[in-house]
């Protein structure tokens, strides 16, 4: 699930988005308000969007809620059954779900709020999602093309980027989130779903090593 050719620069760039989730979780941990850089892009509480543009981001935001990833997510691990590839449907709930899962701890951490208390919102779980599964889709796509290192990567980073920007867009602009919890879970997606395709790779390895 993880090429072996982007393995170097995936885990480089893993590393790089850990270390970002964490230092805007430790910025932002208890806070209730967007900071600097939230304000300097956008005034993150308030719908900035109008039609028709209010609808597209409506439709994205529905794609990242429970129903909308369910079906994206089950549409997904069809395709890779019916072409034969069980290891990659594991991946594909396997990298959606620690993430989004991942992102759900580092709220309840951070303890970041937007619109009211029971609003956690650092990381975005929307942006995460979204993100996740664009990377898990491009190193499927990779792997089966047979890319090198310089195309897989690009199509890698290029695929998580559209998804997470599309995504962070909707959220920011339906005020939703401020802009640094959407970066925060579009660097959560990078951080976790490498690492979880390099574990899918171990456990498959290993159990097809006992079976022999």
């Amino acid at each position: 699930m993880l090429p072996p050719s982007l393995r170097a620069w995936l885990g480089l760039i893993a590393t790089l988005a850990a270390l970002v989730v964490v230092a805007l979780g430790v910025l932002y941990a208890g806070h209730s308000e967007p900071g600097a850089v939230d304000r300097w892009i956008i005034q993150p509480t308030a719908d900035s969007v109008r039609p028709p543009w209010r609808r597209v981001a409506l439709a994205l935001d529905f794609l990242g809620a429970p129903a909308g990833a369910a079906a994206l997510v089950v549409a997904a691990v069809t395709g890779c059954l019916l072409l034969r590839r069980p290891r990659a449907a594991v991946f594909v709930v396997a990298g959606v779900g620690v993430t989004v899962g991942t992102a759900r701890l580092l709220k309840s951490l951070v303890g970041r709020t937007i619109h009211g208390e029971d609003n956690l919102s650092y990381p975005s779980g929307h942006t995460a999602f979204a993100t996740a599964l664009a990377l898990v889709v491009a190193l499927l796509a990779t792997r089966r093309l047979g890319l090198g290192r310089t195309a897989g990567t690009t199509l890698v980073l290029a695929a998580g980027l559209v998804a997470g920007a599309a995504m962070g867009w909707a959220q920011v602009a339906l005020g939703a989130h401020y802009p640094t919890d959407v970066l925060g879970g579009w660097c959560t997606a990078l951080a976790v779903t490498p690492a979880t395709a390099w574990l899918v790779d171990r456990v498959a390895d290993a159990a097809r090593r006992e079976r022999r």
